[in-house]
């Protein structure tokens, strides 16, 4: 048995944070690696040791092995944990950590290489009986093969990256016209994001279910599972809730397929911790094996809170040499667990990765709650990495209270100067059919969210608005004893124009002795103001007290309240500069981002909907699609440029109808 003193995290942000815990319980050094763009982390400022490792660039970084590898050597680490992502299941870096005398945290390298081969994974599934879905897993992969095997399937088919996972590269593809597209873009995106372009074809089951088994093995033949999570709840192809048991499991269904794991953790001999992830066909009553995931996941964390389990530990003392001592039968879950990914996205424009720096950010103490995050207030959110902020995951007796914990976090959680999926998180918890269980993992795409498009709860805006009031009042050093937007005219009240969700608000008011009189065409309030402290303040609306925390930057606000949630909103000035506004036929950049492919040449004609560039955010690819017919008039960007958000990128001369 070798002993474990130091270990270098080749990761970032909260899973380093989730290894670094667990290492200082156990008396274990850490040290980490950080890109230009992550100097400040908190992972960074909590290892023992942190090592610069070069550009923002994955691919010159943290999927460096070389460089990796040469900076675990000088530093003499005994061991390397991966996390996940990245270099999590590189069979090669497994198989250089070994080569270098050092211990790789993860199953040893040849699982790694057969389960990373598709392929493979499904003929030996058959072979011990598993169910397998149909597909396509050849190293073959031209566009011309690809497009025929997915003829053979028939559509709807998904594409997904045979490296890797977390949602990154995958595609669902209903008919052949869309194949071409979406095969450059997975094997571009899969690529940067786990080092290969790899891609495996399976038949897309629409009504499916996504249901995975943790599984632990050890050196020496032992193995156990630790059932099952239920992962349905995805956006883009990536997973945002995620919960055990699944509410659609019975013990007769857990013991079967939980039997399944067991067989295939002997015959692979699996040795260290994993996931074997199954896709449940609800209509047929069906399950079918899709992958083993050779890594710990994102949601390890479910799995431990209804078992008390540290996963992370038990992966260092397996890596080690040390015997697994927990057996099948007396593994107990106890209660209910669910996770919610916390990311830098906006819901309500396809769930586009959002970049900036967090002003604020404070989550809520409660009994049940736990936080893994690697972010605090002021930090960055960088375009070059995955947008995910924090993990949410609560433990209770039973799933209902759970749920109630959950929607209180969810609404007190302070996270402001970025667009979250905070709101869209509890709004899903409040659907009736996830209350129940019932869904699928087209749910979200179904999701009809219960609101007013033309419903705009005006008091978050007035709360900046008498924000704005009191700073400016402080400032004053002449008039002190005249009230800020004190009018001789009392009949002519102080206005103003408020951007909010893409829309100009006009608001009113009035200063009446001690309260505001605020209106606007569809309200009034009246409105006093209790107290402030810092950027804290509580006001009175018509008798009501409401508290705000509230940050300024120039003219914009960033505002929360537990009834609103997380908003910006921005005052207007009162003698605007030149006007903003796109012009027609011009597009910008929807978000900072790297430009990866031009579509388009100058003079090429178009057609409306016709791709014009693609751009990568976060490691997620986005396409900006034409508008109306016409021809290119002028291109602004080339590839490999870094843009900030409401770049030009190009000029369309557009042909009116």
């Amino acid at each position: 048995m070798k002993e474990i003193n130091s270990i270098l995290i080749a990761n970032r942000s909260e899973i380093a944070l989730r290894i670094i815990k667990t290492c200082k319980s156990l008396g274990i050094k850490t040290i980490s690696i950080y890109s230009e763009s992550d100097k400040d982390a908190l992972y960074v400022i909590n290892s023992d040791k942190a090592i610069f490792i070069g550009d923002n660039n994955p691919t010159k970084s943290y999927l460096n092995i070389n460089l990796i590898i040469e900076i675990a050597k000088e530093h003499k680490v005994d061991a390397i944990h991966p996390g996940y992502g990245f270099l999590s299941e590189n069979s090669n870096f497994a198989k250089k950590c070994l080569k270098n005398d050092i211990i790789f945290i993860g199953p040893n390298h040849k699982i790694i290489e057969d389960m990373g081969s598709k392929s493979k994974a499904k003929k030996i599934m058959k072979l011990i009986g598993v169910p397998i879905i149909d597909g396509y897993n050849g190293k073959n992969q031209s566009i011309k093969k690809l497009t025929e095997e997915s003829e053979k399937i028939g559509f709807p088919i998904l594409i997904k990256p045979s490296s890797g996972g977390g949602g990154k590269g995958m595609r669902i593809i209903n008919k052949k016209t869309e194949l071409k597209r979406s095969i450059l873009s997975a094997q571009r995106e899969a690529k940067n994001s786990f080092g290969s372009s790899e891609l495996i074809i399976e038949k897309y089951i629409p009504r499916g279910r996504h249901i995975e088994f943790q599984i632990l093995g050890d050196k020496y033949g032992n193995g156990i599972h630790i059932f099952e999570r239920e992962c349905t709840i995805q956006r883009r192809y990536q997973k945002i809730i995620e919960e055990s048991p699944s509410p659609i499991m019975d013990n007769e269904l857990r013991l079967k397929m939980g039997e399944e794991a067991l067989k295939i953790i002997k015959k692979l001999n699996y040795d260290n911790a994993g996931t074997i992830e199954f896709i449940y066909d609800e209509k047929n009553k069906k399950y079918y094996f899709l992958e083993v995931n050779t890594r710990l996941q994102v949601e390890h964390t479910v799995s431990e809170m209804i078992t008390g389990l540290d996963l992370v530990e038990l992966q260092i003392k397996i890596s080690k040499g040390e015997r697994l001592n927990i057996k099948q039968e007396k593994l107990k879950k106890n209660g209910y667990a669910i996770q919610c990914r916390i990311y830098a996205e906006d819901p309500k424009n396809n769930f586009l990765p959002q970049s900036g720096k967090i002003i604020f950010f404070k989550t809520p103490e409660i009994n049940g709650l736990r936080v893994d995050t690697g972010v605090k207030s002021k930090s960055e959110i960088s375009i070059h990495y995955d947008p995910m902020i924090a993990k949410f995951i609560v433990w209770a007796e039973n799933r209902k209270m759970a749920h109630s914990i959950m929607k209180y976090t969810l609404e007190k959680t302070k996270c402001l100067g970025i667009k979250t999926n905070l709101k869209f998180l509890k709004e899903i918890l409040d659907n009736k059919n996830f209350e129940n269980g019932d869904y699928d993992i087209n749910f979200l795409d179904r999701l009809i969210l219960k609101k007013n498009k033309n419903s705009i709860n005006e008091k978050p805006l007035i709360a900046g608005i008498l924000f704005d009031w009191i700073i400016r009042n402080k400032k004053r050093k002449i008039l002190k004893n005249i009230p800020s937007g004190w009018r001789n005219n009392f009949y002519k009240p102080q206005t103003h124009y408020v951007n909010f969700n893409d829309k100009s608000i006009k608001i009113s008011y009035k200063l009446n002795k001690n309260d505001f009189i605020f209106y606007s065409l569809k309200f009034k309030f009246v409105v006093k103001i209790i107290k402030t402290s810092k950027n804290n303040l509580w006001i009175e609306f018509d008798g009501v007290q409401e508290k705000f925390k509230i940050f300024k930057s120039n003219n914009q606000f960033f505002i929360h309240n537990i009834k609103c949630g997380n908003i910006s909103m921005e005052i207007q000035d009162r003698l605007p500069l030149v006007s903003k506004n796109k012009l027609k036929g011009t597009y910008l950049s929807p978000m900072p981002s790297k430009i990866i492919k031009l579509l388009v040449k100058v003079g090429q004609k178009i057609e409306a909907n016709e791709p014009l560039i693609i751009l990568s955010s976060m490691k997620m690819e986005n396409t900006i699609f034409s508008n109306k017919k016409g021809s290119v008039e002028e291109i602004r960007v080339k590839e490999g440029q870094n843009v900030e958000k409401d770049t030009l990128l190009i000029n369309i001369n557009e042909i009116e109808k």
